[in-house]
């Protein structure tokens, strides 16, 4: 009897687990149906948009051919296609931003210089964000991250508000008489105000973009990567740049004759980037990279040095932190030889405070094979190029006996506290470069000051507060991190923080790529304790957060 029921509980056993595995089977089969019809329905949604945008596209650039040529019909069609399609896929949007801004200035002048394409980029994020914030209200979720912001950003916002209307709506309704023999100039004040508003405050809600874009460590690691492969393309480019200058391939400002050989210019442009200078009988030299601008392309190289040091430091692969390190390497690099004296001198600076604010410098086991290895191929780059090191030094040192930075900030208050119109300032955009195709803009070359002149001494103060809470809240964020590599990489981006809120030498929270990095990778740091919380569910997973996230971005 006993062995009858052996065998009768053996082959129900057996019975059951051929039913489980019939039943799995059967479960794998409805999955992949389940998923073959996602795939074939998502297809079906972007042909179909593609074939709508697209039509849509060339009609507008039809019109806009006859309207203004050539040059406007081509990006008007491509940012038709583009505006679609980042709305609907505000995920790849925003890395197809990220990618953009870095080499924005070389697509730029390689479609022919139109205006619109100075505005590209937007392209990519405003329609994403709209996409971004339509899904935000539909979960119950906050755009605006962290909480801790909205008080003084809405007073901020507020004041910028105030000096739209009142400012820039009375110039724009009741401009100022002009003399008999004076021709009133032709300008659109509310028009400028929105430009001085959208490069003001803009780019804010970056803070909640980063943050949803990042779901898990796998995709912060992808962005912190991309970064990473993104600086290290720029900085080869700017490399290959000086070489074909050096060696004559480009002529640069060569040649020129007086005023023209100390002006950059965009006749001088060779392969990558815009306007540059590169007179080097003369001892000048200003590269602009892969961007618009020389001093744009200097803000790169600084705020770089972060985001390289951070990966070098933190990445948990050892390959990736040689690319990292081998990226801060050519970034130190570039800022030699680009002729750029606050690259010189403010990419070792932030190097050395890294080392010291986020305890690098402690890590001996990896800091000394690496401080050994930056130091030797530094050494061997000065040593074999003598001469340009000499130059840049000599640059350095004569324009900060000729005019040191502290005496020209002191002198840039002074002037603007006394030009300024009154409490609410000037009218937004009125010393904002980019407004200047709505009216007559001020040159202000230091950034509080310039927000002095625009939004007067309140915009200021408010302005001071929401980045004094954006530095304090991020610091208690960075140091609420227990797992070392997430705190470690939260520190490098909390001292980028810093050191933008409170810089005032020249404008960069104005303008690429600082005005984009300020704010995104603010977002990434406010997201790494998260993602510290969802690497220890998944080693305990009967502890899970039920915390609601966003999963469809």
């Amino acid at each position: 009897m006993p062995k009858i029921k052996s065998k009768s509980r053996l082959s129900k056993n057996k019975n059951s687990k051929k039913q489980a595995k019939k039943e799995t089977s059967t479960l794998n089969l409805k999955e992949q149906l389940a998923q073959k019809r996602k795939a074939a329905q998502a297809r079906k949604e972007l042909t179909s948009l593609l074939t709508t945008a697209t039509f849509g596209g060339v009609f507008v650039g039809i019109v806009l051919f006859f309207v203004a040529g050539i040059k406007a019909a081509i990006p008007g069609v491509l940012g038709i296609i583009i505006i679609s399609l980042s709305y609907k896929y505000p995920r790849q949007a925003l890395y197809a931003f990220i990618i953009y801004v870095p080499i924005g200035g070389t697509i730029t002048y390689y479609l022919g210089n139109s205006p619109i394409l100075q505005l590209a980029k937007d392209a990519f994020y405003v329609p994403a964000l709209i996409g971004l914030w339509q899904t935000c209200r539909k979960q119950g979720l906050p755009l605006i991250i962290p909480q801790g912001i909205k008080t003084p950003l809405y007073i901020v916002l507020g004041c910028s508000l105030l000096t739209l209307l009142f400012i820039n709506g009375g110039q724009q309704f009741n401009p100022p008489s002009v003399g008999l023999l004076e021709k009133a100039p032709q300008e659109i004040p509310l028009g400028m105000g929105i430009l001085g508003l959208k490069v003001f405050l803009g780019y804010v809600p970056l803070l909640g973009c980063a943050y949803y874009l990042i779901r898990d460590k796998r995709d912060f690691l992808f962005l912190s990567r991309l970064q990473i492969v993104l600086i290290l393309i720029c900085c080869v480019l700017g490399f290959i740049q000086y070489l074909l200058l050096l060696t004559g391939v480009c002529q640069g400002t060569r040649g020129l004759e007086g005023n023209a050989l100390f002006v950059t210019s965009l006749e001088a442009r060779c392969y990558f980037g815009g306007a540059l200078l590169y007179s080097p009988e003369e001892g000048v030299i200003r590269l602009p990279g892969t961007f618009v601008a020389p001093w744009q392309w200097a803000w790169f190289l600084i705020s770089s040095t972060f985001f390289t040091f951070a990966t070098g430091f933190t990445d948990p692969s050892p390959i990736w932190r040689l690319i990292g390190l081998g990226s801060l390497v050519t970034v130190f690099i570039n800022a030699v030889i680009s002729g750029q004296r606050i690259a010189l001198a403010l990419v070792p600076i932030c190097f050395g405070i890294l080392l010291l604010l986020t305890g690098q410098i402690g890590n001996l086991k990896r800091f000394i094979p690496i401080g050994i290895g930056l130091a030797l191929v530094l050494g061997i780059a000065m040593v074999t190029n003598p001469d340009v090191v000499q130059q840049r030094t000599e640059s350095f040192t004569g324009r900060w006996e000729a005019s040191p930075p502290q005496d020209f900030i002191v002198q840039q208050f002074e002037e603007n506290w006394k030009n300024v119109d009154g409490p609410l300032g000037s009218g937004l955009g009125r010393a904002t470069n980019s407004a200047r195709v709505m009216g007559q803009t001020k040159l202000v070359e230091t950034y509080y000051p310039k927000v002095l002149f625009e939004v007067g001494i309140i915009g200021v103060l408010a302005f001071l507060a929401l980045v004094t809470s954006l530095t304090i809240i991020g610091f208690k964020t960075y140091r609420s991190i227990k797992n070392r590599n997430f705190r470690s990489y939260g520190a490098a981006l909390w001292v980028f923080i810093l050191f933008i809120s409170y810089n005032t030498y020249y404008y960069p929270l104005d303008v690429d790529p600082v005005a984009v990095y300020y704010w995104f990778f603010a977002g990434v740091l406010f997201k790494l304790p998260e993602l510290e919380k969802q690497d220890i569910e998944d080693a305990n997973p009967q502890q899970k957060n039920k915390k609601k996230r966003l999963k469809t971005i």
